[in-house]
């Protein structure tokens, strides 16, 4: 699926004229990588919806700037801290041959069968929800899957485990090593504490009537 987005030119700079942008339902924005920088202007509403699709941040995108179209990356954008109004966003030019390190989102599935959580009575934490990888733009995933079928309780998949499309690599710095946890099924904190203050059995119950005996025949 190719998404485009269309854009012009923007020849006033500055505070000013990027509030009088906003004001007028235009977003300001900046193209770079490759070539020149170039200070650009879109329609605000057409953009914020598709800022809402998952596919728009992890997609190599086309944009039409003034009829000449090229392949970017959205890079960052800014949100009003209170209104839903896109202040302001970035783009960066794609090379077709050359590798980008980009994040894209995880999906997960069959966590209602997974055993850790149908039998073991587990809840699943998603530890992270995207991965950092690097790869060619045309090898550039929308979403990596994650199984979680065969997760037992207490047990985790790690970034190693994940089966990743072909010519995708998980980005080797931060915390995306091999043993970074990606998801895991914990046993609920209220099961651990009414385990924990469950009374004592009943096989214990003997052995504290056979140590309380002899202290009985002594008061005697």
């Amino acid at each position: 699926m190719t998404i485009e987005i269309v854009a012009t030119n923007r020849k006033a700079q500055g505070t000013g004229a990027s509030r009088r942008l906003r004001h007028a339902g235009r977003v300001p924005g900046v193209v770079y990588g490759s070539g020149e920088v170039n200070m650009i202007e879109m329609d605000h509403n057409d953009l914020y919806h598709k800022l809402r699709a998952e596919a728009f941040h992890a997609s190599v995108l086309t944009l039409n700037l003034e009829g000449k179209k090229e392949s970017v990356l959205l890079r960052d954008f800014v949100m009003h801290p209170f209104r839903q109004q896109v202040q302001h966003i970035d783009f960066q030019r794609v090379d077709a041959k050359k590798k980008m390190h980009i994040k894209v989102p995880l999906h997960f599935l069959n966590e209602e069968i997974a055993p850790g959580v149908k039998t073991g009575g587990g809840k699943i934490s998603h530890v992270m929800t995207e991965l950092d990888i690097t790869c060619l733009p045309k090898d550039l995933p929308a979403f990596i899957e994650v199984d979680l079928g065969k997760l037992e309780l207490g047990h985790s998949i790690h970034v190693a485990d994940l089966k990743l499309p072909k010519g995708v690599e998980a980005a080797t710095h931060g915390t995306h090593t091999a043993e970074a946890v990606v998801a895991t099924v914990q046993v609920p904190r209220g099961a651990v504490e009414v385990a924990a203050e469950a009374p004592v059995t009943t096989a214990a119950a003997p052995a504290a009537a056979a140590a309380a005996a002899p202290a009985a025949k002594k008061a005697k």
